[in-house]
């Protein structure tokens, strides 16, 4: 049985890592918008945008078969989504430019969605006692596939043509390295049987003691529509600083240093996955993401007025916050809803972290038009991501204080 678990996790966490090809776009974002989008910096990120707002769609259809089917044939099937799409998106040009929204953001998002929170809620479902750490573990093999992919991503542009040929062409090798990654790990995801450790009540483990919601009954509580417009607001200022780290070190004239400066802000989004993630088990996921919407919020003020490599410096940290915000709300929605549909329910909350996607990028896409010849003019995007995550603050509050008065009521 632990064998099984253990399997589940592994399998999770190297399709976690290929996904993390979703994380490194700032890689392709300036090839892409000069090729096929005539330099349109926020046409070229809407398949980006589309991407992880699809990603949330699929995360939500593809919990729901999962609960009617099993988890192994869904993420199969979205393997093959996934692939399909990423080959489809190789054919992109600029006489039909909108062939890489479809393939790339929407089918793409699509498969990636049924990949992603069936294998989170799966690998929670066999350490129930240690969501936080469990759920961290894989999220950061997301970030951490960004890191070992950014490199690779980057020679494979270099010797398909160069930045404006060789973008397209590289998604035709990560298309088959999707199908080969997810095929073989599908076969090792299994469920745990009913009632797997519910006789073992862990200290602290607030999945044994919260009734599991179904959809329609989570969709009926305000905690559902506050934790969804909070994720909205929280990924705002990662989002844009991830989307365009590397336009902006160029601009800041760190052309030379800017690949290096994308694998360490994506280093630094996939170690806040994990350590936040293990934080949460202890201080608690409301907690630890006021603690991480406070730094968000604070920092996003000072990126536009940083000099040099610290650009870099203050980008990751943003990065190191939004990665802990991901790693934390798996687990969250899982103590607020219960383990059960933990897939289904997370996927619906995920479309909070879809919207702020779409939004995000078309906001520092404007701002990142306008600042065409200097950076400093796409200071009020920096702004925005700031003022977002101080609502979310207050959201989150109020969270915490509806669960309270349910608490003494009980």
């Amino acid at each position: 049985m632990k064998k099984q678990g253990l399997y589940a996790v592994f399998a999770a966490i190297a399709i976690q890592f290929t996904l993390g090809v979703a994380y490194i776009w700032s890689v392709f974002q300036t090839g892409i918008a000069d090729s096929i989008f005539g330099g349109d910096n926020a046409a070229a990120s809407l398949a980006f945008s589309l991407l992880l707002a699809m990603l949330t769609i699929g995360s939500v259809i593809g919990g729901m078969l999962a609960v009617k089917f099993n988890t192994r044939r869904i993420v199969f099937i979205g393997g093959i989504i996934l692939s399909l799409g990423f080959f489809l998106a190789s054919f992109s040009r600029a006489e039909f430019s909108w062939l890489l929204w479809v393939t790339y953001g929407v089918m793409g998002g699509l498969g990636m969605g049924f990949t992603y929170s069936t294998t989170i809620a799966c690998a929670q479902k066999w350490y129930p006692h240690k969501k936080g750490l469990v759920s961290g573990i894989i999220v950061s093999a997301l970030g951490l596939g960004g890191v070992l992919f950014t490199p690779i991503v980057e020679s494979l542009i270099l010797s398909f043509g160069g930045r404006g040929v060789g973008e397209t062409r590289t998604f035709m090798v990560l298309s088959a390295v999707f199908l080969t990654v997810c095929t073989i790990g599908s076969f090792f995801l299994k469920n745990p049987p009913e009632g797997y450790m519910s006789d073992k009540v862990v200290a602290g483990a607030a999945s044994s003691m919260v009734k599991s919601c179904t959809t329609r009954e989570m969709l009926k509580t305000p905690q559902f529509y506050l934790t969804t417009l909070t994720y909205l607001l929280a990924c705002m200022g990662g989002l844009m600083m991830i989307g365009f780290a590397k336009p902006i070190a160029e601009a800041k004239g760190l052309v030379e240093t800017a690949t290096i400066g994308v694998l360490a802000i994506t280093l630094s989004n996939s170690m806040g996955r994990l350590l936040w993630g293990m934080i949460s088990d202890k201080l608690g996921r409301i907690n630890t993401i006021l603690v991480l919407l406070g730094g968000t919020a604070v920092l996003s003020l000072f990126v536009n007025a940083a000099e040099g490599n610290w650009v870099f410096v203050l980008i990751a940290f943003v990065g190191f916050f939004y990665g802990g915000t991901i790693g934390t709300y798996p687990s969250l929605t899982a103590d607020l809803f219960g383990p059960k549909y933990m897939a289904t329910n997370y996927g619906a909350v995920l479309l909070g972290f879809g919207s702020g996607a779409i939004i995000s990028s078309q906001i520092a896409g404007h701002y990142r038009n306008i600042a065409a010849d200097n950076i400093d003019l796409m200071y009020p995007a920096f702004v925005i991501a700031s003022c977002c995550a101080a609502a979310g603050i207050v959201m989150m509050l109020i969270v915490r204080a509806i669960g309270k008065v349910k608490d003494k009521k009980s």
